[in-house]
């Protein structure tokens, strides 16, 4: 959340800040959070105002006592007890007022770099760079190319309809190679973060209110997570959530920054009033594998910190060989939390469009702040860290996009890059092994059954690796 500091320091331009994001109320909101903590300070003035009264007749009794007025010393005993009193009632207020002044806090966005583009929709993102296999947006639907849904099925990789059964629409039940496939990203994703030196992590997928608030989802995204009522749960829509919050009220010394995190996770989100084809398929789920980089940094380097992300998540699109753009986000286009970001989409042909795969945000102190995460620099003085995190990758449209834009009439040829195994050394030669499942992808197998919807059929399952 914003800081008091900030607000007081140039009301104007914070208020300029949130009109860029398209924040409604942006001046009432302000203006509330500064009426709030007048009322905290006035009430701080007099509170401290009676304190210096009671220590003033305090050290009065003493005296008065000496001098033999006991009379006198017990009305001054009186009267502290009285102001005592008043204290107290001033002590709740100024709590009632300290966390009305968070709540309000917590309803107000961050505000974006100067550099964030202006605009109020996706139509208004600027695309900085383009990479990979070129495109052409403007020829005809090749009518050979088959979305993912139906090479999904023609492949027997994935069943939609079998997710509806068992859950509902929105969870997919991924099968035989279309599993092995899953796993196989998961593990180049882990792996392609550990080189670039991300310690991973493997955090709850469900989490305490207090770690949505800290980053962010609560109260803003309350009615997108799923939330389990009896325990005061939430599951998480991203690793960001768990991983970020290992910092929650945490004092870093600045020589550890900065901390680099990853971990693979399921998440969940309920995308409430999705509807129609562009959430048809993988393109929109409840639940879905990714892989998370999260940072915490210091405030002069987490601009550099951004940077090394986005140059991480572009090696992973070039590897898998795919069309993929990057986009600067408009003010009105970003997420709540965040100061800046950048999104990668990759291109489908068969659906011809592009699909986001990946946000990179830096949220410069706005979770710090909510979180209480800190460090201490080489002047021994404590400040709030800089905290960024990005989808390094989300699985269901990259699958998607590797399904589509890598058929031929022979199968479909995953790039060898992402399934490459690791040398087997003494500390991941379990992992190669449990890996090598996913490597009998590269040679052709029939499978018995296609499961979906009960019936059994010989289905033919080709994916080559080139």
């Amino acid at each position: 959340m914003l800081t008091i500091k900030q607000i007081l320091d140039d009301k104007e331009a914070v208020i300029r800040g949130l009109e860029k994001k398209h924040f409604a109320g942006a001046e009432s909101a302000v203006n509330k959070v500064l009426e709030i903590n007048d009322r905290r300070k006035a009430a701080q003035t007099e509170l401290d105002a009676l304190l210096a009264q009671v220590n003033s007749l305090s050290k009065s009794i003493g005296g008065l006592m000496k001098e033999g007025k006991k009379d006198e010393a017990e009305a001054a005993k009186q009267q502290v007890a009285a102001i005592k009193e008043q204290a107290k009632a001033l002590e709740v207020s100024m709590a009632e007022a300290a966390e009305q002044l968070k709540l309000q806090l917590y309803t107000i966005p961050n505000l974006p770099y100067a550099e964030v583009p202006e605009g109020r929709s996706a139509e208004d993102n600027v695309v900085v760079k383009t990479g990979g296999p070129a495109v052409d947006e403007t020829s005809a639907p090749n009518p050979d190319m088959l979305p993912h849904w139906d090479l999904a099925k023609k492949y027997n990789l994935i069943d939609f309809d079998l997710g509806v059964k068992i859950t509902g629409a929105g969870f997919p039940v991924y099968i035989g190679q279309g599993a092995q496939l899953q796993r196989a990203l998961i593990n180049f994703f882990l792996d392609e973060a550990r080189k670039s030196g991300y310690t991973e992590v493997m955090p709850p997928t469900v989490v305490n209110a207090a770690s949505g608030y800290g980053t962010g989802q609560l109260p803003d995204k309350e009615g997108q997570m799923y939330h389990c009522v009896a325990d005061d749960l939430y599951l998480i829509p991203t690793a960001e959530v768990p991983v970020t919050n290992i910092y929650r009220d945490v004092i870093l010394n600045e020589k550890e920054l900065p901390i680099k995190n990853c971990a693979y996770t399921q998440c969940f989100r309920r995308e409430a009033g999705s509807y129609g084809k562009d959430v048809r398929g993988l393109n929109r789920l409840h639940e879905f594998s990714k892989i998370e980089i999260v940072r915490i940094d210091t405030p002069e380097h987490s601009a550099e910190s951004h940077k090394e992300m986005l140059a991480h998540v572009e090696g992973l699109l070039q590897k898998l060989e795919l069309p993929y753009r990057i986009l600067h986000l408009c003010g009105g286009d970003m997420s709540f939390t965040a100061a800046t970001c950048f999104d990668f989409e990759v291109y489908s042909e068969a659906q011809q469009r592009w699909l986001e795969v990946s946000s990179v945000s830096n949220f410069d102190a706005y979770q710090a702040n909510r979180l209480q995460c800190r460090y201490r620099n080489a002047d021994k003085k404590i400040q709030l860290c800089h905290t960024l995190n990005g989808s390094a990758l989300a699985l269901p449209r990259i699958v998607a996009a590797l399904l589509e834009d890598h058929q031929t009439p022979e199968g479909i040829r995953i790039p060898k890059k992402s399934v490459e195994k690791p040398a087997k050394t003494r500390a991941n030669r379990s992992v190669a092994q449990r890996d090598a499942a996913a490597g009998k992808c590269v040679t052709e197998q029939k499978t018995s059954s296609n499961i979906s919807q009960g019936d059994v059929k010989p289905q033919s399952a080709m994916i080559h690796f080139t």
